[in-house]
C-alpha cells in the first residue's frame, strides 16, 4: 500500500513539474517579443549611423573592428553579438509561430536563449495545466515519475534478493 502511494506521489510530482513546461514556454515567448523589439531598436539605430557615413552594417562593423581605439573595437563586438542574437531570436520566433502547440515547446527545449531563459525563470509564475498540451505533458510527466519509481523499486527488490542469496537467508511468505 505504501509503495503504491509513493508511486502515485512521485508520478504526481513528475506531472506537476512537467506540466509547467508549456506555461514556461509561453512566458518565454512573451519575453522573446520584448527582447526582439529592444534588439531591433539597436539594429535600426546602428543602420542609421552607418548610413550617415555611407556604409553598410558590415562595413561599419569592419571599420570599428579595425579601429585602434579599444572601446570602438569592443562596441563593434557588442553590436555584432546583439545583431546575431536578434537573428537567432527572430528565427526561433518564426519556428514557434509556424509549429503547433507541441512544436513550440520542442522548439524552445531544443535551443533556448540563455539570457531569455534566465530572465523568464526569475519571474516565472506556475500555472495549472488547462490546455491540451499542458495536460498531455503532465500525463507524460506522471508516467515518467511512475517509471522512475518502478525502476527504483525493482532495483531495490533485486538488491535485497541478491543480499539474501549471499547470506543464504530465504524468506517465505505466509499464505
Amino acid at each position: 500500500m505504501i509503495g503504491r502511494l509513493l508511486a502515485i506521489c512521485i508520478g504526481a510530482s513528475g506531472a506537476v513539474f512537467s506540466s509547467q513546461l508549456p506555461e514556461f514556454s509561453q512566458q518565454y515567448r512573451q519575453r522573446m517579443g520584448g527582447a526582439i523589439d529592444a534588439l531591433k531598436e539597436v539594429q535600426v539605430a546602428f543602420e542609421q549611423d552607418a548610413a550617415q557615413f555611407s556604409m553598410s552594417v558590415s562595413q561599419a562593423l569592419d571599420h570599428m573592428k579595425a579601429s585602434a581605439d579599444g572601446f570602438v573595437q569592443e562596441r563593434a563586438e557588442s553590436v555584432s553579438t546583439a545583431l546575431q542574437r536578434l537573428e537567432s531570436l527572430e528565427e526561433q520566433r518564426e519556428a514557434m509561430a509556424t509549429s503547433g502547440s507541441y512544436g513550440r515547446i520542442w522548439t524552445f527545449v531544443r535551443s533556448p536563449d540563455a539570457q531569455l531563459s534566465k530572465a523568464t525563470w526569475s519571474n516565472f509564475e506556475p500555472a495549472v495545466p488547462v490546455t491540451v498540451e499542458g495536460l498531455t505533458i503532465a500525463g507524460l510527466g506522471f508516467a515518467g515519475g511512475l517509471g522512475v519509481y518502478w525502476s527504483l523499486a525493482l532495483g531495490a527488490r533485486g538488491a535485497r534478493a541478491r543480499a539474501k542469496r549471499k547470506t543464504g537467508v530465504t524468506s517465505r511468505r505466509a499464505v
